[in-house]
Order: C-alpha cells, then structure tokens, then sequence
C-alpha cells in the first residue's frame, strides 16, 4: 500500500461519513454504505464486466476497466423496504404498504433494481451521493458515480436488503480516468 492509496482509503471513509450524516426524511436511516479496496474492486469489475456481456451493455464493461484502475470504490444503497410512511403516492401506488407488497411480487431478480421504490428514500441516496462525491471533492480525489458499479454490488450480494445502489469508484492520478475515457 502507498501513500496515496492509504489518503484515497481516508477519504472513501470520510465520503461515507459524509453520506451516513448526510439529512433524511423523518430522521431514520434507510443506507447501507460499504468501501471497497484490493481484491473486492477486481471482483466487483468482473462482475459488472460479466453482467456487460450478458445483457450486451458496452458501457458496463468500459466501467469495469475504471472500477479496475481505480483506489477504492463507496457503494451506496437504499434498503427496499425502508419506506418514509407518508401514503404520498410518489411510487406510484396509493399507500406504501401497497408499494411494499407490488416490491415482493416483482422481487424476482430480472431487473438491475428492484421497485417501486420510496421516492423520498429515494431523494434521502441521492442527498447522500451528493454529500460523499462533496467530500471526494473537497480532497481532490477523482471520482464518478455509477449506475454500474452499483448494480455490480447489488449483483454480488453485497448491499444487503437494498433494491438501488451506486458505486463511486475513487483515484487520485494526473488524469481523471471517469472522464478521460473512450466508448
């Protein structure tokens, strides 16, 4: 391990600070937030590498190549059945006890994500993933978030209860290989 890579492991754990305590609705926590280095990121970029050539999906693949390059990857998740218990109607159905139960009936593993989900819970991820790519920010660490490493995650097993994550892979380098790329 260097230097560089033992600041890129700090700032992924102060980004996942920033996401824990970032506001929610009604005050409850509904994330899972998870940091992977080493071993963890070249099985997380085989698996979203693997889940590009199943569904043909060019860009899963070009990810996994940053996901490989990459110091550490903070994955971000909303658990399914944490709802905000307000019967708004964002999801779709008219009470979230109705949201919940359509959740089981099409929890059958087709899709990347799993829903209808909680919009407010919803809302509550996207705050976080802004408050942590905020602190990646701040310490000059190249980042991106990702639909893909998330669905990577979340194709592992490795957000458990949760029905939507992103991944955002981290690297401190001259370039920022999340834009500098190709394809």
């Amino acid at each position: 391990m260097t230097g560089k890579m033992d600041a890129v492991e700090v700032v992924a754990e102060l980004m996942a600070l920033s996401a824990l305590t970032a506001p929610k609705a009604r005050g409850s926590d509904p994330l899972v937030v998870r940091t992977m280095t080493g071993a963890d990121l070249e099985r997380l970029a085989e698996e979203m590498r693997r889940l590009g050539e199943v569904y043909g999906l060019g860009f899963f693949v070009r990810d996994a190549g940053c996901v490989e390059q990459s110091d550490a990857c903070l994955l971000i998740g909303a658990r399914g059945e944490s709802v905000a218990g307000l019967d708004c109607g964002g999801c779709g159905r008219a009470r979230c006890e109705d949201m919940l139960e359509t959740q089981r009936r099409l929890s059958d593993g087709e899709m990347p994500f799993c829903g209808p989900n909680c919009v407010i819970r919803m809302a509550d991820l996207g705050i976080a993933l802004g408050s942590a790519v905020k602190t990646a920010s701040i310490h000059n660490v190249d980042n991106r978030v990702m639909y893909t490493a998330g669905v990577g995650a979340l194709s592992l097993g490795w957000m458990e209860g949760c029905n939507v994550a992103y991944g955002i892979p981290l690297r401190a380098s001259c370039n920022n290989i999340y834009f500098d790329r190709t394809g």
